[in-house]
C-alpha cells in the first residue's frame, strides 16, 4: 500500500494550507515516520467509525451499508451482552435504556462479515453546572508564600486559598495543571510537560498535615524550610529535596505506627484505583533504577507486565512501590479536602483545575499507553505569522487508532483523574480532540501533519465523564478553529474559553459585553499573557525585546489598544480604567464563569510564562508578593464586590 493510501485510512491529512496561506506538503520521508508511529486503524465496513450513542430521545445510527441482510448487531461491555437485535434498513434504531459507558459492537451481515466496533453511550450534554453566572479566583499554587509552607505552595494553602476566594465572594479557585512531573528533575517545573495526567504532583503535599509526620523525623525541616521561604522565586531543587526527605519519614512512621484504621483507607484506595496505581508505582520505582527512558530498559521492562509488576510489588522493591502509592494517596486525600471544604462552603464550583494536552514521551503515561500514545510523534502547531516555522511543543497525545482498540477508556481515565477533585476543567488545545498537528522525532515542526481524531466519540466521552462526576467542561478554543467546530463542542455543552485581550475586531476594537457567549469562561488574559500591570506599563513588550523575542505589538500598537479599551469601558458607562473597571466590564458579560487572576488583583507586573522560552524567564518559579494571609488587605475589597457583585453569591444585589 502506498503512503497516500496508508494516510487515508489513518486520517493523516499530508497537505494543507497553513495560516501564511501557503500549501504545505509533508515530506515522505517525514510522512512514513508519521504513518510507522501511528497504531493500525481499521477501516469500517458497515459504519463510518466508531458509534456515539447519545441517550436523549429515540437515538438511531446510519450505517454505510448493511451487508448481505439482515445486519445482527450486539453491544457488549466487559464481556456481558446488554443489547441485540437486527435491521434490513441501513439504520439501527437503539432500544431504550441502554446503560452509558464505553461498550462493543459487534456487527455481522447473513453472508457472515463481522467487524467489531467501538460504541460510546453518552449523556446529550456535559454537566452544564446549576448556577447563572459566577466567578473564580485564578492562581498558581506554586506561587504562594505563606509562613508555614516548605517553599512551594501547597494543598494547605490551597484550603486557605478557598476560604481568600470566598471571603471576596468568589465561586471557587482556578488552578495550574496539578499533574505528577519528574521527581528526579524538580527544576523541569512547567506544569504543563508532565509525567502523567493520571496522578498528582507530591510537592504540592503538606507533609506536616500527614498523621504520622512529626517535627523530630526531619529535625532541621523547620528551619530549612523558612529559609526555603525566602526569596521571589521558588527554589525546586532545595525544596524538592526538604519535600522528599519528609514525604519519606512520613512513610516510614506510616509503616511502623499508623492506626488499623489508616492502613484500611490506605488498602481501600489502593485497590480502588487499581491497576493504574499500582502500574505507576512500578513505573516510578522502575525510572529510579534504570539509566535513561523507558524505550531503553531492559526488555521485559519496556512495556506494563503484571506479572512482572507483581513480581516487582512482592520482592525487595515493596517498600519503594508502597511509598509511591502512599504519596499518591496523601496528596489525593489533602486535594480532597480542599473540593470538600469548598462545597461546605457553599462555593458553586469549587476547584478548576487546567489539563494539558500531552504528557512527557518518557513518562508514564506513554508507557502505560504505548498504543494510544505515540511516543515518535510531539504535538505541536504548523508555522504561522509568529512562529513561521511551526512549533513542536514536545508532548506526546493520544491518536485515533489506539484509543478505539480501547473502547476510548485511556481518555476516559485521564478526564477523571482531574474531574474526580473539580467543579469544572479546561482542556488545554481542546482542537486537538478534532485533529492534532504531529511532529515526528528528528523533523522540523514544519515537516509536520493534521493527524484526524475520532471527535464525536471524544466528545461523546467528556460527556460521560462531566455528567458522571459532575464537572464542567471547558474547551481552551483560542484561535482559528475549522467550521463548526465550536458549535458541535456546544452542542455536547462544553463551554468555550474566551479571553478579552483576544476579543478584538479586525480593527483593533475590543468586542462589547453582548458580543461573549453564555456558555464560556471570560478572562482577562492568560498564564501566557502579560498581567494587566505589565499590558499597561509596556512592561511585557520590554520584557520580550531583551529576551530577543518579537514582542509581535508596537508600542504605538499598545498606545492604540490603551486607547480602544478606554473606548469600549466608556460605552459600558465606566469612567476609570483600573483592574476594578475591567472586571466590572468582563461582570456584565453572560459568559457564565468569569477568571480573575490573583496576580492582577496584587498588581504583579511580570507574568507567570513566557512561550518560547525556558530558562531565559524564570517560567512557572514567580512567588507573589505578599504573604497568603496578607493577600485579603492588599485587595481593595470593597470595589471587587461592587464590580462582581451580578455574579457573586455575596456581592450583594
Amino acid at each position: 500500500m502506498d503512503l497516500l493510501a496508508q494516510a487515508q485510512i489513518k486520517g493523516v491529512q499530508s497537505e494543507f494550507v497553513d495560516a501564511l496561506g501557503k500549501l504545505r506538503v509533508t515530506d515522505p520521508v517525514a510522512l512514513k515516520s508519521i504513518l510507522d508511529a501511528l497504531p493500525e486503524k481499521r477501516a469500517y465496513r458497515f459504519v463510518s467509525g466508531p458509534i456515539v450513542v447519545r441517550a436523549l430521545g429515540h437515538p438511531r445510527t446510519e450505517l454505510v451499508t448493511t451487508g448481505a441482510a439482515p445486519l445482527r448487531w450486539k453491544v457488549t461491555a466487559n464481556g456481558n451482552l446488554i443489547a441485540q437485535g437486527e435491521t434490513r434498513e441501513p439504520v439501527i434504531a437503539w432500544p431504550a435504556g441502554l446503560p452509558l459507558g464505553y461498550h462493543r459492537l459487534t456487527l455481522t451481515d447473513a453472508a457472515g462479515a463481522t467487524e467489531e466496533v467501538p460504541m460510546i453511550v453518552a449523556p446529550e450534554r456535559a454537566f452544564g453546572g446549576d448556577f447563572d453566572r459566577g466567578w473564580l479566583l485564578a492562581v498558581q499554587l506554586y506561587s504562594i508564600r505563606s509562613n508555614r509552607n516548605w517553599g512551594i505552595g501547597d494543598f494547605t494553602d490551597l484550603a486557605d486559598l478557598v476560604r481568600l476566594a470566598k471571603q471576596l465572594g468568589a465561586d471557587g479557585v482556578g488552578l495550574n495543571p496539578l499533574h505528577v512531573l519528574f521527581d528526579n528533575q524538580p527544576s523541569d517545573c512547567s506544569p504543563y510537560s508532565p509525567n502523567s495526567r493520571l496522578f498528582l504532583n507530591p510537592l504540592y503535599i503538606d507533609v506536616e498535615a500527614i498523621p504520622e509526620y512529626s517535627a523530630d523525623l526531619v529535625p532541621d525541616a523547620a528551619k530549612v524550610a523558612a529559609r526555603l521561604r525566602e526569596g521571589d522565586r521558588v527554589p525546586y531543587a532545595d525544596m524538592a529535596a526538604l519535600k522528599w526527605l519528609g514525604l519519606r519519614a512520613a512513610f516510614d512512621s506510616f509503616v511502623t505506627t499508623a492506626s488499623g484504621v489508616r492502613r484500611n483507607q490506605f488498602d481501600a484506595f489502593r485497590a480502588a484505583r487499581a491497576p493504574l496505581l499500582s502500574r505507576f508505582a512500578c513505573f516510578e520505582v522502575l525510572r529510579h533504577r534504570f539509566v535513561g527512558p523507558w524505550w531503553e530498559w531492559p526488555p521485559e521492562w519496556q512495556q506494563p507486565d503484571e506479572t512482572k509488576c507483581a513480581e516487582l510489588r512482592n520482592g525487595r522493591d515493596k517498600r519503594n512501590v508502597e511509598f509511591v502509592e502512599f504519596v499518591q494517596w496523601t496528596a489525593d486525600a489533602q486535594l480532597h479536602a480542599a473540593k470538600k471544604l469548598a462545597g461546605q462552603l457553599g462555593m458553586r464550583v469549587g476547584l478548576y483545575l487546567d489539563v494539558a494536552v500531552g504528557v512527557q514521551s518518557n513518562g508514564f503515561d506513554a508507557w502505560n499507553e504505548q498504543m494510544a500514545i505515540s511516543r515518535h510523534l510531539a504535538v505541536g502547531a504548523p508555522p504561522d505569522v509568529l512562529n513561521t516555522v511551526g512549533q513542536d511543543w514536545g508532548l506526546a497525545g493520544f491518536n485515533a487508532g489506539g484509543l478505539e482498540a480501547q473502547s476510548f477508556v485511556p481518555f476516559a481515565d485521564m478526564l477523571a483523574a482531574s474531574m474526580r477533585h473539580a467543579g469544572a476543567i479546561r482542556l488545554d488545545h481542546v482542537l486537538g480532540l478534532k485533529r492534532l498537528y504531529l511532529v515526528p522525532s528528528g523533523f522540523r515542526p514544519d515537516n509536520g501533519a493534521y493527524v484526524q481524531m475520532p471527535f464525536e466519540a471524544l466528545l461523546g466521552a467528556v460527556a460521560q465523564e462531566s455528567a458522571a462526576h459532575k464537572c464542567i467542561v471547558i474547551g481552551e478554543d483560542l484561535g482559528t478553529v475549522p467550521e463548526g467546530f465550536r458549535e458541535t463542542m456546544q452542542d455536547f455543552g462544553i463551554w468555550s474559553y474566551l479571553v478579552m485581550m483576544f476579543e478584538r475586531d479586525d480593527a483593533g476594537h475590543f468586542r462589547n459585553v453582548d458580543y461573549y457567549r453564555p456558555n464560556a469562561l471570560v478572562t482577562l488574559n492568560t498564564h501566557d499573557l502579560s498581567t494587566y500591570a505589565g499590558w499597561r506599563s509596556f512592561s511585557d513588550l520590554k520584557m520580550k525585546l531583551s529576551l530577543g523575542l518579537d514582542p509581535g505589538e508596537s508600542d504605538q500598537a499598545r498606545w492604540d489598544a490603551l486607547g480602544l479599551l478606554d473606548e469600549i469601558l466608556r460605552q459600558n458607562g465606566i469612567s476609570a480604567n483600573d483592574l476594578y473597571s475591567v472586571l466590572a466590564f468582563l461582570s456584565r458579560t453572560p459568559s457564565r464563569l468569569l477568571a480573575v487572576s490573583l496576580e492582577d488583583l496584587l498588581g504583579v507586573i511580570d507574568q507567570p510564562n513566557i512561550p518560547g522560552t525556558i530558562d531565559e524567564h524564570p517560567n512557572w518559579r514567580q512567588r507573589l508578593p505578599v504573604a497568603l494571609d496578607k493577600i485579603a488587605a492588599k485587595i481593595d475589597l470593597a470595589r471587587l464586590k461592587a464590580a462582581t457583585r451580578e455574579r457573586s453569591l455575596t456581592g450583594g444585589s
